[in-house]
């Protein structure tokens, strides 16, 4: 079913019968990130119906990957996730500093917090990390949580050299 990387928790790719449990975890990554940036005061839910469309067009996508790891469960047969990762391919033109123009993203990596200090984030990220890897990708950026930037500096992330702007119309 999951795979397991040396002794870690068991990641595998999240299915359809998961969109409940990763809008959920999606939602958590906001509520956790906070500020007006990430949780605009004049935000509704709205956003979350949307998210659940996307995500089930994106489950089978070849340049979007989402690994998940289940939850122990509560006895009932119901274990939800504890944990789960996204990430995309985006094709750029190449450059002399991206010979591809494959960049890859990791769009927010999650963790139940009652599953917190378990290892499941550091696992998930090893099967992104090989995903990209196998697609050939010449490089991939994210945005760290002050909690999880030690972690993305242990598996080789550094400073980006661009200065990072943005936009909204």
């Amino acid at each position: 079913m999951g795979q397991r990387k040396g002794n870690g928790p068991a990641v595998r790719q999240a299915g359809e019968y998961d969109l409940v449990e990763l809008v959920r975890l999606r939602a958590l990554l906001f509520e956790d990130l906070g500020g007006h940036f990430f949780s605009p005061v004049s935000a509704d839910d709205d956003w979350l119906d949307a998210l659940a469309v996307v995500l089930k067009e994106q489950l089978t996508a070849d340049a979007v990957r989402i690994l998940v790891v289940d939850g122990d469960g509560d006895g009932d047969g119901d274990r939800g996730l504890a944990a789960c990762g996204i990430a995309t391919i985006e094709q750029r033109l190449p450059g002399p500093h991206l010979r591809n123009g494959r960049i890859g993203h990791v769009i927010g990596v999650v963790t139940d917090p009652s599953y917190r200090r378990r290892g499941h984030s550091r696992s998930i990220m090893r099967g992104l990390l090989d995903w990209f890897g196998e697609r050939e990708v010449a490089r991939v950026d994210l945005y760290a949580s002050a909690e999880g930037e030690p972690l993305y500096r242990e598996l080789g992330f550094t400073d980006h050299p661009d200065p990072a702007l943005y936009w909204r119309p």
